[in-house]
């Protein structure tokens, strides 16, 4: 892998510093769909545990030994109700036995940063329009963050972000899992080279209904391509160390319209990279209930000499009771302990476990966020992805607009060494200046 770390050599460096002293604390601001889930049954492992467990399933074994006395301490979590941080509280103590402090409001995270100046990691599981600030106000806090995909919304607050990791010499690690699929190592490590030079394909990612009418209060703030399509564009990203050279998108709103709810139902962007490849990406959150899986999920690569197709919805298990049903046991999945409590293993958690164990080097044995850089997803990966995920909807809103007016779908954008460019046809008559409309203007 292009920029991988030599694990062995930098942990014969890691200095022998007292057990005592090796503790990180943790605050997770978000306790929802994800938050409540698999972030706090990582922390929950990890605080139970400790990182060495976790190591070999990413090929960082030899830092092991080292990392072993190393603890982990979950002090805060936060949420928007009192009531959805007690339920986390309380899940985390059946897990563990520890109780953290909990907050709620419009912004408990401020709270946390004033009660725990000697915090080490913020984990952000906030709804996608809040990232940022939390992310930065942690940031000049002092902590490293963990924080969900998209890291934020605007390709200027992800240059803020940067910014403020670099001036306080800060990780900001992005949970983009799918890279860590088994599926998708053996496609980046093998496959990728035998089809030759990538050509087109297409990535899809369907959530249920309740998602965007039920789970989530702020899919009118968001998109299913800003939400999961994330995801995809940051792994083919991944695969081919790519950038975007133009875009185009449309969207729909027909179901979600009817349950009062002004959000897209669906959205499709195809991205155009700079290595010839043009990916297109479907994303939808309306799919029915009775659908088998918990989501419908897949890409396809064509390359010069072969082709790949990956199923990640049905990975070969499937059962009948009062329907047909199937699951992804790769993701996440209980192993029972001795004593049988459960530990909690899959990829879902492993960019959590590889981002902290980055944040361990750097806070114990004197790493950059430079010499860490090829050991989880970076901030400057996400910018990437941010940028798309902009330009995108921008694209997608103007497009919504002339298809409803009859007018087609002209609208573009253009990613170059100017930035980025909105180009929209249909302004020709108020000038150059009109239809090219620049948006950003520092390069990917």
């Amino acid at each position: 892998m292009k920029g991988a770390i030599d694990t062995a050599a930098l942990a014969a460096h890691i200095p022998r510093v007292p057990a005592a002293a090796q503790k990180v604390k943790i605050a997770l601001v978000g306790t929802g769909m994800f938050g409540g889930d698999v972030h706090l049954r990582a922390y929950a492992d990890l605080q139970r545990s400790g990182i060495s467990p976790q190591l070999g399933r990413l090929g960082l074994d030899a830092w092991a030994r080292d990392l072993a006395p190393v603890s982990f301490e979950l002090v805060a979590l936060a949420a928007r109700t009192t009531a959805s941080a007690q339920r986390a509280q309380s899940s985390f103590q059946n897990w563990t036995g520890a109780q953290p402090k909990i907050y709620s409001g419009e912004k408990p995270w401020v709270e946390i940063l004033r009660d725990y100046p000697d915090l080490d990691v913020v984990a952000v599981a906030t709804p996608d329009n809040l990232h940022t600030e939390v992310i930065l106000a942690a940031l000049n806090a002092g902590a490293h963050v963990i924080t969900e995909k998209p890291m934020c919304l605007g390709i200027a607050e992800a240059d803020q972000i940067i910014d403020a990791a670099q001036r306080h010499q800060r990780i900001v690690a992005v949970d983009m899992h799918k890279r860590y699929d088994p599926d998708h190592l053996r496609i980046r490590e093998d496959l990728k080279e035998r089809i030759g030079e990538p050509l087109y394909g297409l990535a899809y990612l369907e959530e249920p209904l309740e998602v965007s009418t039920r789970t989530f209060k702020w899919a009118e703030k968001s998109d299913p391509f800003t939400y999961v399509g994330s995801h995809w564009v940051d792994l083919l990203c991944h695969y081919y160390r790519c950038k975007p050279a133009s875009l185009t998108a449309v969207g729909q709103k027909k179901r979600l319209i009817r349950d009062g709810i002004d959000a897209y139902d669906a959205v499709q962007a195809r991205v155009d990279f700079d290595n010839g490849m043009s990916i297109s990406f479907h994303n939808n959150w309306i799919t029915p209930p009775s659908f088998e899986g918990p989501v419908n999920q897949g890409h396809e690569i064509v390359g010069s000499e072969g082709k790949i197709e990956s199923d990640q919805q049905y990975r070969g298990l499937r059962w009948w009771s009062d329907a047909s049903r199937t699951a992804n046991t790769h993701f996440t999945r209980e192993v029972k302990r001795p004593e049988g409590a459960p530990a909690y293993v899959g990829y879902g958690i492993d960019s959590l476990i590889a981002s902290m164990a980055a944040i361990c080097r750097m806070k114990f044995a004197g790493a950059t966020s430079q010499d860490l850089a090829g050991l989880y997803p970076t901030a400057e990966q996400a910018r990437i992805v941010v940028a798309i995920i902009h330009a995108a909807r921008e694209v997608r809103n103007l497009n919504f607009k002339y298809l409803n007016e009859g007018k087609g779908a002209p609208v573009t954008a253009r990613f170059g060494p100017d930035g980025i460019t909105i180009v929209d046809p249909m302004r020709v008559d108020e000038g150059q200046g009109a239809v090219f409309r620049r948006i950003y203007e520092k390069p990917i």
